[in-house]
């Protein structure tokens, strides 16, 4: 069965996003050639291990906590916060509470 994706100008709830994935609460809300958006639900303590993608990305912290390492740098995002990143630049995440985020992916 096909995943339901958003369509041009339809609102997207990130709360309710993921309900109609049964086990898996991360979903990706839309993909095209120029870009990605993925809704993403980490439960507490859950890592993203040093990372990296071939396109800029943005990190936003939509509910929880979260650690995000980049350049040297650990820094903590929480709800309303974001972080911006160069292509290739490695990273890795940590949830520190039970958290919801929004990456945004450009190819």
């Amino acid at each position: 069965m096909a995943t339901h994706h958003a369509s041009s100008n339809e609102v997207v709830d990130l709360a309710t996003w993921a309900q109609d994935v049964p086990n898996e609460k991360s979903k990706v809300i839309l993909k095209t050639d120029d870009m990605e958006l993925v809704r993403l639900a980490l439960p507490a303590g859950k890592e993203f291990a040093d990372h990296k993608v071939s396109g800029p990305i943005v990190v936003q912290c939509i509910s929880g906590k979260i650690e995000f390492v980049a350049m040297q740098t650990t820094q903590a995002l929480t709800p309303g916060q974001l972080v911006y990143l160069m292509p290739d630049e490695p990273h890795a995440v940590k949830a520190v509470l039970d958290s919801v985020v929004l990456l945004t992916i450009i190819f």
